[in-house]
């Protein structure tokens, strides 16, 4: 299956994603082609599943054949690529994701933080990933997560602290409500791309966009607007009203989750910021306002709860 969607009005901050989801065992040489073809169609960032390549030795270093492969399409298309890896680091095995840039240079890697156990019984075996990070693209922030980590909230939370604009999440399952529940409490947006040859991917509210799914090879295109911004309606009101009714022409609210109390904004002009605006105006964003009043509630308490 192959399908093209536009998520939102894309005014603000379009970024176009590409999610390849296979079912191990198809060779590097094929997805690379696969992944050239999607690239020479314009993208900004393809993301490809968990550990999707079958290594007879157990794993590959960065400077191997798969990473140098992709890094040339990244380089050659301008585009960032994410590639798991069954990767080698001395005496070390990972289950990796590396993030490529438009120069094709590896600017991030992610080692799964929460192995499934099987992992833990290769030989060798898969080492646990000790950090989350979350790179600074030049249309976001990136952050990854891989399968399992889908289970344990820490990893969300991290990605959330450093504030994640798009989360891509290579896995061999679907997993299905169980990443929906991360992008309710934090407000990115989720893409997934899994052995399932299948893609979810979840809106910044935690409404699921789509789902798509193939018997064989599943290549989802979708654009994302990472400028729209989620508000509570708490100390946000007057401030959204004054800014709807000075900058209407330039920001509109784009839908209001009454039971929540959230509404979203999204700009309505090319160039304009609607996040920008809303700050210029005074409006903190849901998941900045949660933040602040976690650490400053905790800090009266003199710690977190036990």
């Amino acid at each position: 299956m192959t399908s093209s969607h536009t998520a939102t009005d894309t005014l603000g901050r379009p970024v176009r994603v590409v999610s390849i989801g296979f079912a191990r065992g198809k060779s590097r040489e094929e997805i690379g082609e696969v992944v050239e073809a999607e690239a020479a169609r314009g993208a900004d960032i393809i993301a490809l599943p968990e550990a999707w390549l079958e290594l007879e030795r157990g794993g590959e270093t960065l400077a191997g054949p798969t990473i140098s492969l992709m890094s040339e399409i990244a380089r050659r298309h301008r585009i960032y690529v994410v590639c798991p890896l069954d990767r080698l680091s001395g005496d070390r095995r990972l289950n990796s994701a590396v993030l490529l840039d438009r120069a094709g240079e590896i600017v991030c890697v992610y080692d799964k933080v929460y192995p499934y156990w099987e992992e833990l019984e290769f030989d060798p075996p898969v080492h646990i990933g000790r950090e989350v990070r979350v790179y600074e693209t030049d249309f976001g922030r990136v952050g990854m997560a891989i399968c399992y980590d889908v289970n344990f909230p820490a990893v969300w939370q991290r990605l959330a602290d450093q504030d994640a604009e798009l989360v891509i999440w290579p896995s061999a399952y679907t997993a299905g409500t169980s990443l929906q529940a991360h992008t309710l409490n934090h407000h990115y947006y989720i893409v997934s791309a899994t052995q399932r040859a299948d893609c979810l991917v979840y809106d910044i509210t935690g409404e699921e966009i789509l789902y798509e799914k193939s018997d064989d090879l599943n290549i989802t295109r979708i654009t994302l607007d990472l400028d729209r911004g989620i508000y509570h309606e708490n100390f946000n009101i007057e401030k959204r009203d004054k800014l709807l009714a000075e900058r209407g022409e330039d920001v509109a609210m784009e839908k209001w989750l009454q039971r929540e109390q959230w509404f979203v904004l999204r700009a309505k002009q090319p160039g304009i910021s609607a996040r920008a605006l809303a700050r210029e105006y005074g409006l903190e964003e849901l998941r900045d306002y949660l933040t602040r009043s976690r650490r400053e509630i905790d800090a009266m308490r003199g710690g977190t709860i036990q």
